[in-house]
């Protein structure tokens, strides 16, 4: 047993070393047959590294807050409805590219729905990032000032969802509308973005210096979105 536990050691399958470990406690070990006893330290292995898989994403995706959606408090009266975000909640705006916009005040749980929204995708397997968008302008004027815009672009694109939240708190200048655009243009029908913002979308026009590519930029988010206009008075005042 000794020699299966070191070869399972070093072959890294966790899961298995510690159902073999719990297996030998319980005294269960010996009473196994060979077929059950490998199916249930396969089955361990399989919920070890999905675990493991999970968390590396939760961590990656640092998400503002740790939210589920199940700590969600459903209330149609502030705009969130259960049967809408379980609907989100199966991922497939996420198979199909779709975009999420989520606004409403300061406080009244935007960042949470959208963090429980993300956190849901990870527990799926998708890869998830979420960005306050002013760290996101610096990061893309870091990137070019470094001559890594290209790499930073290709990096956003592939990630299965991404989140931004915080969205039109500023003016965007010129060239963070040229790199806002890159990224959506990237994203279009092929992945799914999540949106906050505390301004509803009717304001989401005075964002952007330039009128054309407000067009763009707003007929490829807006028209087919999932939305939520949350309202309310901030939970934060409540805790």
């Amino acid at each position: 047993m000794e020699q299966i536990r070191q070869g399972l050691t070093k072959l890294r399958l966790s899961g298995m070393t510690q159902c073999l470990k719990t297996l030998e406690e319980t005294r269960r070990a010996d009473s196994l047959s060979l077929k059950d006893g490998l199916m249930l330290l396969l089955q361990a292995e399989q919920d070890r590294r999905e675990s493991n898989r999970y968390e590396r994403l939760l961590k990656n995706a640092a998400f503002r807050y740790r939210a589920s959606v199940e700590e969600l408090s459903f209330d149609q009266s502030r705009g969130l409805e259960e049967m809408r975000v379980l609907s989100l909640a199966t991922g497939n705006y996420i198979k199909n590219g779709e975009a999420v916009l989520i606004t409403g005040a300061a406080g009244c749980g935007k960042s949470f729905l959208a963090s429980a929204l993300g956190a849901q995708a990870c527990r799926q397997g998708y890869t998830v990032a979420y960005y306050n968008m002013q760290k996101l302008a610096r990061s893309l004027k870091v990137a070019r000032v470094e001559g890594t815009i290209i790499r930073l672009f290709e990096k956003l694109a592939k990630i299965e969802l991404l989140i931004m939240d915080d969205f039109g708190l500023a003016k965007m200048e010129n060239q963070q509308q040229l790199d806002f655009m890159e990224i959506i243009e990237d994203r279009h029908a092929r992945k799914a973005t999540v949106i906050a913002s505390q301004l509803p979308v009717t304001e989401w026009f005075d964002i952007f210096s330039d009128e054309t590519l407000a067009d763009s930029i707003i007929d490829r988010i807006v028209y087919t979105s999932h939305r939520f206009e949350l309202i309310g008075d901030s939970l934060r005042k409540k805790r």
